[in-house]
């Protein structure tokens, strides 16, 4: 007969039976001895093999091929897999496996063939197979019901949660991670005490997770999420030393490849993404240490290492188990309980064994002190009886003998019979009263059976218990994108054509009167601008009638000879009239001055909202933005007039204002430069390479709105108040850019031509302070 089923029917159960399959035979572990499949056999296979930690080893080939063999039926590498994850202890928190060989290593080296290495139980194992022939266990048939395995473990260690599991099964995947003997044994202690318990209760003693290659984890909001709803994330970084220019890494995070860190290292130092000499992977059989040389500030490297490399991981937590088959999410509470409820069905099936053997003994006891209560009765009976049947029967009636007693009077041994041998029989026979009595107590009382748990428990502590190897942050620290940023001074060059660019300001000096060194690729272009600030300063760059900010680490660091990028790809402007660095939004001010002459005051914390996008920063175009540090305002024009007034004639406005009359501009003359520092020389640079300073007294106070008075003939670019200890940079119009002493410009009246500072023409300068 055919049978016809839907195709969408017959897909859709053939794969929930193999996920069921694969989920309950393969991929997640027990919540009550926390092993998979493949795990528990093996440990099994080992126990039957007498592989105990004082027992010989054996070559991990035989192993396998009885696990093979007896219960695992699929492929060897699956198996030896297994086997070589239990004995690695940057793995396994609490190794279940002595292994001696060459089993892996934390540099993702791969195990030796499974004929040359070898292994034998842990001490710790065998506390998880304990007690497991007193029929504490149900047993199941194999795969060719010729043996049967144990369908779970005794487990008197709380596996799952010491050593954690990592499973994929199908539409779902387990991350426990391995956590302190100690602090699990404690929270069992008083969970047993208190069921009531909360899972902050439980928190006072499970601080958090405990990787076998130590590590900090960084804050506590991740392991309360997933202790309380069985999901969660926790941070985990590496623990390092520092020694003055060097990182030395000590431990690195929870399955993290070491070789595969180094190698990532070294490829951020090649990248010029960590400026540091070099990496060097020292460790040895002491430990971990990874050195790495920098050159720049140490936290800003460190900080690259956590965001760039794995020194810094995220444990995503996924606590599923499976409870009676199936697979649940638990919390911390739930899977404590789980396994408390386990060792008292453990403890009691163990305790109603030991009651049945010891009554058992006890019956044969009995029947043995019967027998010596009338030796010469009872021999002289056996002696006048034809066989050993009819002997059994008349001991049977004569005593009242079961049939067992009778058959263990037969089988005792004349030596039994000298008065030690008594006397022994009597002290066992107390004993045995002693014991069925102790045992009833505890099958009748659940506070007895606990209190067993809890001694196992300190036993526990007591044998196996050490300290964290974890650290734990209370506070979660994020890395911004600024801390990934070495500070140091920068030097930032805009174009005509809408170019811009960031160098480190690491130029020799120069003597005056030279070329200098190429400092960007023009080609057709022209500077426009150039400014000296920190990496980590914020820039406000200001184009016609707007503003803008960008983080000056935003703007890529590139070396001599790049031309920029597009300035259009970092804020929404092409053209670039000023930049000035700053610190912070604050109360301190800058001067504006427009093209027509116009100046005013206004607060930097007014620009607070100048995003990539800009906002209005004058009602008329800007010529010119400088910083407020002085008391006196000094604003010169191209063709070499200067005027000199007080700030306070300068009001404080708001972004739309205007401002007042600042200079009178003369027909065809336009605003070269705005100073407002403390100093007592004003540095004047022309277009054709001179530059003289002159003391500012030279130079009258007027009132505002005045043309100025002469300070050079000639086209200037720049006229900055200064001490003369700054140092100044120029940029010539073909791309090249000197950097001299201020000291080293000579002193001259207002009306010198200067000395040569630059053989090439001067298009832009900047100060160094």
């Amino acid at each position: 007969m055919e049978l016809l089923r839907e195709i969408t029917e017959e897909l859709k159960s053939s794969y929930i039976d193999y996920a069921m399959s694969v989920i309950v035979g393969r991929a997640l572990p027990d919540v009550r001895d926390g092993l998979k499949p493949v795990q528990r056999r093996i440990l099994y296979a080992m126990y039957e093999m007498g592989l105990f930690s004082n027992k010989p080893y054996r070559k991990s080939a035989r192993i396998v091929g009885d696990v093979l063999g007896k219960y695992h039926p699929h492929g060897d590498s699956a198996v030896y897999d297994a086997l070589v994850r239990m004995a690695q202890d940057f793995v396994m928190r609490y190794p279940l496996i002595d292994g001696q060989g060459n089993f892996g290593s934390i540099d993702g080296d791969s195990p030796a063939a499974m004929r040359y290495t070898e292994a034998r139980l842990s001490k710790i194992a065998e506390e998880i197979l304990e007690d497991i022939d007193r029929d504490t266990v149900d047993f199941q048939p194999n795969f060719d019901a010729s043996l049967k395995e144990p369908i779970v473990l005794p487990s008197k260690v709380p596996n799952l949660l010491i050593n954690g599991s990592t499973g994929i099964a199908v539409g779902m995947a387990t991350n426990i991670p391995p956590h302190n003997l100690k602090e699990v044994c404690m929270a069992i202690i008083e969970y047993i005490k208190n069921p009531n318990l909360t899972i902050e209760d439980l928190m006072e003693h499970v601080k958090g997770p405990d990787f076998p290659t130590g590590g900090v984890i960084t804050g506590l909001d991740g392991i309360a999420e997933a202790y309380k709803t069985g999901r969660g994330k926790i941070t985990v970084r590496g623990k390092v030393e520092i020694d003055g220019k060097k990182i030395i890494i000590k431990e690195i995070p929870y399955l993290v490849n070491k070789a595969k860190l180094v190698e990532k290292i070294a490829e951020l130092i090649e990248e010029g993404r960590l400026d540091a000499r070099t990496v060097r992977d020292e460790s040895d059989r002491e430990g971990i240490r990874v050195v790495v040389e920098v050159r720049e500030d140490v936290s800003t490297a460190l900080n690259k290492l956590y965001a760039y490399t794995s020194l810094q991981t995220t444990f995503g937590v996924i606590m599923l188990a499976l409870v009676n088959g199936e697979p649940r999410i638990l919390n911390l509470k739930d899977m404590i309980e789980f396994y408390v409820d386990h060792r008292r069905e453990v403890v009691r099936r163990r305790t109603a064994f030991e009651l049945k053997k010891a009554e058992d003994r006890l019956h044969i006891v009995e029947g043995l002190k019967i027998a010596i209560e009338n030796i010469d009765d009872v021999i002289s009976l056996i002696k006048s009886s034809k066989s050993p049947e009819l002997a059994k029967k008349a001991l049977m009636e004569k005593y009242g003998m079961s049939e067992k007693q009778a058959e263990a009077v037969l089988q005792t041994r004349l030596q039994k019979l000298t008065a030690m041998e008594i006397e022994s029989l009597i002290k066992e026979y107390e004993e045995l009263r002693r014991k069925i009595s102790e045992y009833k107590e505890i099958l009748s009382s659940k506070e007895r059976i606990d209190e067993i748990i809890v001694e196992e428990m300190h036993y526990l502590i007591d044998k196996y218990g050490d300290e964290r190897k974890t650290e734990i942050e209370k506070e979660a620290t994020e890395i911004s994108s600024e801390e990934l940023v070495s500070e140091e001074k920068s030097i930032v060059i805009f174009t005509k054509a809408g170019f811009v660019k960031r160098m480190p300001l690491n130029f020799k000096l120069q003597k005056r009167g030279g070329v200098g060194v190429i400092g960007i690729q023009l080609r057709e272009d022209t500077p426009a601008y150039m400014t000296v600030c920190s990496s980590k300063d914020k820039l406000l760059i200001f184009s016609k009638n707007k503003a803008y900010c960008i983080n000056a680490y935003e703007i890529p660091k590139l070396d001599r000879y790049a031309k920029g990028v597009k300035l259009s790809n970092l804020i929404s402007c092409n053209e670039v009239v000023s930049a000035v660095p700053i610190k912070e939004f604050d109360e301190k001010e800058l001067l504006i001055v427009s093209e027509e002459g116009y100046v005013k005051r206004i607060k930097v914390k007014e620009f607070e909202n100048a995003k990539r996008a800009g906002i209005i920063a004058s009602s008329s175009n800007i010529a010119f933005v400088c910083p407020v540090d002085g008391k006196e305002v000094f604003i010169s024009t191209r063709n070499g007039y200067t005027i000199r007034f007080g700030l306070e004639e300068v009001p404080v406005l708001s972004r739309n204002a205007k401002g007042v009359k600042g200079i009178n501009l003369r027909k065809g003359d336009s605003i070269a430069w705005v100073s407002c520092n403390s100093g007592k020389y004003l540095l004047t640079v022309s277009k054709d390479g001179y530059a003289r300073r002159s003391d500012i007294k030279d130079y009258r106070k007027v009132s505002r709105g005045g043309v100025g008075v002469i300070n050079y003939r000639g086209e200037v670019v720049m006229t900055e108040v200064v001490e003369g200890e700054e140092k100044l940079i120029t940029l010539s119009s073909d791309g090249y850019l000197l950097k001299t002493d201020v000291s080293d410009v000579p002193i001259q009246s207002r009306n010198a031509k200067g000395v040569i500072l630059s053989k090439k023409e001067v298009s832009c300068c900047s100060v160094e302070r």
